[in-house]
């Protein structure tokens, strides 16, 4: 169900905020800790090198990110993009100054302090508690955001009855729309005039002469009317004339 991917930004609020102070405290530590003489030599503030990007900066910088990808995510693999970040920057916070010995790296410096208890808590607050710490609230993110409970699952299922009727509506209008225009397209149509026949019987075909009117008197016998002279009969005397 797609609503399940998505989640409420409320989620991730605690482990992302807590993911970005630490990731702050661990990349600031090796620079700032000189200010309350907690950290690592040299005692000067600020001094930057290249042992201190790689182990300090650069899983810092790492941790802050996925935190705040993890605060401010509202989908379950962004977020948990997020989170595998910061569980790499705090890996490397545990695991960093003991793994850079392999290229020589010479640390960031010694602790600060001349106790052993205290020499040991600023190793522990710079790099290896520190990032367990942050490996925790990171795992702590994925767990939120892989597990899929009831109320998401709700959520999820209104979501997509909420989107089916507003689509169903937007069917319904668009029909009606439809028909609206299917109604009223004979009221915009153009009446065309209609053209009289032409040809023979058009218009300007010629009118038919009446018939001539019938005599009374004429009957017609066979033929020819009675008042047609016999065959061989000349019609101006009645009397018939031999053939010639």
């Amino acid at each position: 169900m797609t609503g399940i991917r998505h989640v409420p930004r409320s989620r991730g609020v605690l482990s992302g905020a807590l993911l970005v102070l630490l990731g702050a405290w661990g990349a600031l530590l090796p620079f700032v800790g000189p200010y309350f003489d907690f950290g690592f030599a040299p005692d000067r503030t600020w001094v930057y090198d290249t042992d201190r990007l790689q182990l300090s900066v650069a899983p810092g910088a790492a941790t802050a990110l996925g935190g705040l990808i993890v605060l401010a995510a509202a989908s379950r693999a962004f977020a948990a993009t997020g989170a595998w970040l910061a569980a790499l920057g705090g890996a490397w916070f545990a695991v960093g100054p003991q793994v850079a010995v392999l290229w020589d790296a010479g640390g960031v410096g010694a602790p600060l302090g001349t106790e052993e208890g205290r020499r040991v808590g600023e190793q522990l607050a710079g790099f290896t508690a520190l990032g367990v710490l942050i490996v925790f609230f990171a795992a702590l993110a994925l767990g939120r955001f892989a597990v899929v409970g009831v109320k998401d699952v709700q959520i999820a299922e209104a979501q997509a009855e909420a989107d089916r009727a507003r689509a169903e509506e937007a069917r319904r209008d668009e029909a009606g729309d439809d028909r609206e225009d299917a109604e009223d397209a004979p009221s915009h149509a153009t009446t065309q005039p209609f053209a009289p026949p032409q040809g023979r019987y058009g218009r300007g075909a010629p009118a038919a002469r009446p018939p001539a009117p019938a005599d009374p008197d004429d009957q017609r016998v066979a033929g020819r009317t009675l008042t047609d002279p016999p065959a061989g009969t000349d019609r101006r005397d009645g009397f018939s004339q031999p053939p010639r």
